[in-house]
Formats: structure tokens, C-alpha cells, sequence
């Protein structure tokens, strides 16, 4: 995280004004954000609703409002995200509607990170390997008391193959280095649609603390989503719901 950053503030997070949303390039997070979390990955849904509200609010924004997740471009996609900017794994992956995925390539690393994990969870019920596109996760969701040693297995890999430590909320995430979401921020402030705008990211985990403070550094606000905690959002919403509704009164307003 650059030297500019902010401080992190204590947990007394006020609920954003919807004028936050005015010329807003507005970042959202995915998983604990705009849908609940799952049990397994594959259990969220996208309903309709959501997706018109998000098409509504791009359109008032002119274009500035991405996607930003852990999850690959192709899962988001395949979810129903289709018509908007993204950038998947961690700001590894970038998209815009209807483009080829500007991605690293596929680590061959990554491959023998995942026949290990495999290997792992074969006798561990509940334990789950989730394969993307160039990173692969740990899941304990399931089975909470192995989270120790996927914490300990996971950061050998990463040591042996040269890889990145994600952690998440109940697993461990190996990928390649050099990007979280505090970066798809930045660069994507760079480029229009979402240059010109102020930045407002809305995530849940710890993995969008990054995002929180690319978006202060300039000029802009994170908000939190869930339990308080230490921060660098200026700002927080209950659950996801609270989430929901606070995006389509910001459409209404805007548009």
C-alpha cells in the first residue's frame, strides 16, 4: 500500500449520504456485498433485480462502475455480468463489455498448487478446491477446524512456487503476485469510463481494504459492508440488503 495511504479509522462508521453516489466511479465488490455469501462458490445467485438496479446506476454514472472481485471475469460473466466492467482474481483480470480478458498466463505453478490441495481435502469432508482461471482456493467453510493447516499448507505452496497468499473470509487463495484490488482501482481510474469520477468502493472482507484506500488517496470513500472493524472506509452499511437498497435509491436519485 503506497505511503499516501490513510490511516485506518475505528470502527464508527457512519451510513453513506446517497450524495456520495453524485459523479461517483463507483467499485463493488461481489461475494458479501452484493449477494450473500455462499457456502460453496457455487451457490450464489444473481437474481434480475440486482442487475437491473446495477444497469440503471451505470447508465446515470455514464459508464463509471465496475466489478471488482476476487472471482474471475469468467465466473462474473457467467453470473450474469455481462454488460459491465469488471476486474476479476484479486486485479489480476480486466474486461469491459464484450472484450477478450486482459489476464496473466496461466502459471503452470497454479496447476501443482491445486493437485496438492486436491490431495489435501480428499479425506477432509466439507474442506473444497476451487479452481479459476489463473489463481485456486482453499475453502474451510465447511470444516472450520482444518483452517489451521490450510492456513500452514497454503503459505508453503506460496513459498515454493513464488505465489500470493490471499486469505478470505473461511479460505485461502494462492495466486500470482503484484495486484489486489487497491491496484484495479488506481488503474482503472486512469482509463475512462471511470476517469473523471470520484471513486467510492463497497466491499465486505479484508481484501477490499486496499480498495478502501485507493479510493481515499483520491479523494474518494470506501464503505464497509457488515461487522465493523478497524478500516480504511469512511463509511458502512449493515448487510447486504442494506447494500441493495442503498444502490437503487442511488439509481432513483441519479436517474
Amino acid at each position: 500500500m503506497p505511503d499516501s495511504a490513510p490511516s485506518p479509522t475505528a470502527p464508527d462508521l457512519p451510513t453513506p449520504p446517497l450524495s456520495l453516489l453524485e459523479g461517483a466511479a463507483l467499485f463493488l465488490d461481489f461475494d458479501g456485498t452484493l449477494a450473500p455469501i455462499a457456502d460453496t462458490p457455487c451457490g450464489v445467485d444473481v437474481d434480475d433485480d440486482l442487475i437491473a438496479t446495477l444497469l440503471r446506476l451505470r447508465d446515470a454514472l455514464a459508464g463509471r462502475l465496475a466489478i471488482v472481485s476476487g472471482r474471475s471475469v469468467a465466473t462474473l460473466r457467467d453470473l450474469g455480468f455481462t454488460d459491465f466492467l469488471i476486474a476479476g482474481t484479486h486485479g489480476l483480470e480486466f474486461a469491459a463489455p464484450g472484450a477478450t480478458v486482459d489476464a496473466p498466463a496461466r502459471l503452470p505453478a497454479i496447476d501443482a498448487v491445486e493437485q496438492a490441495f486436491n490431495a489435501f481435502v480428499a479425506d477432509k469432508p466439507g474442506m473444497l478446491v476451487e479452481r479459476k482461471s489463473i489463481s485456486v482456493g482453499l475453502h474451510f467453510r465447511g470444516a472450520p477446524q482444518w483452517g489451521d493447516d490450510a492456513r500452514d499448507l497454503a503459505t508453503a505452496l506460496a513459498a515454493e512456487h513464488d505465489l500470493a497468499v490471499q486469505p478470505g473470509k473461511m479460505l485461502f487463495e494462492l495466486r500470482p503476485g503484484g495486484a489486489d484490488k487497491g491496484s484495479a482501482v488506481r488503474r482503472l481510474m486512469t482509463q475512462p469510463p471511470m476517469a473523471g469520477g470520484v471513486p467510492v468502493f463497497i466491499g465486505d472482507d479484508v481484501t477490499d481494504e486496499e480498495g478502501f484506500a485507493a479510493a481515499a488517496e483520491q479523494g474518494g470513500a470506501g464503505i464497509l459492508v457488515g461487522t465493523p472493524r478497524t478500516t480504511f472506509a469512511a463509511f458502512g452499511l449493515e448487510q447486504v440488503a442494506a447494500v441493495r437498497h442503498y444502490l437503487g435509491e442511488g439509481a432513483a436519485r441519479l436517474g
